[in-house]
């Protein structure tokens, strides 16, 4: 039963010590802050210096990322609401009253993920009501890129204090 034991030990759902959690945190956010709605940073960086076709598919891609993304919300965000509702909800009072570290790693990585959705639907709903083209949208994009890096900065100083807080008074060390 020695491997049994091992799998365990790389599968552990203490949160804040393990090396996946960090990982997974460093790739949501890099992902997150990389493809502005849809679009890859670099496609936009491209179209800010060349223009041309650059510019064309940084417009065909924002403008098709974001009639997706307002159908999806126009369609099915009742429901989407409820569903994070309910999972917030059950992951607060297990992170809160039953102190369940997978929980608040949870948590962590949600909260901010559910204000970065926002900014883009409201972003998604500036491009589609003012149509946006050229210069505009990339400025639209370069706008909501930092303001999700500014959300993604805050979240992870958070995560790391209070993952360091965990770990000093009642995890590894404790």
């Amino acid at each position: 039963m020695d491997w049994y034991k091992t799998i365990f030990e790389v599968i552990d759902l203490r949160s804040f010590s393990n090396l996946w959690f960090w990982l997974a945190l460093a790739v949501m956010w890099s992902t997150v802050s990389h493809f502005v709605i849809g679009v890859p940073h670099d496609l936009i960086r491209r179209a800010e210096k060349d223009g041309d076709q650059a510019l064309a598919d940084v417009e065909a891609l924002a403008h098709i990322y974001t009639r997706r993304f307002l159908f999806l919300m126009r369609s099915g965000g009742l429901i989407l609401v409820w569903f994070v509702c309910f999972l917030v909800t059950g992951l607060l009072l297990l992170a809160i009253l039953y102190r369940v570290e997978f929980a608040q790693a949870l948590l962590f990585l949600l909260v901010p993920m559910l204000g970065v959705g926002t900014l883009t639907f409201r972003t998604c709903l500036n491009i589609e009501s003012a149509d946006m083209r050229g210069d505009d949208l990339l400025r639209c994009l370069r706008r909501h890129r930092i303001t999700v890096q500014s959300v993604g900065m805050f979240a992870l100083f958070f995560t790391g204090m209070f993952g360091m807080y965990q770990n000093l008074t009642l995890g590894v060390f404790g």
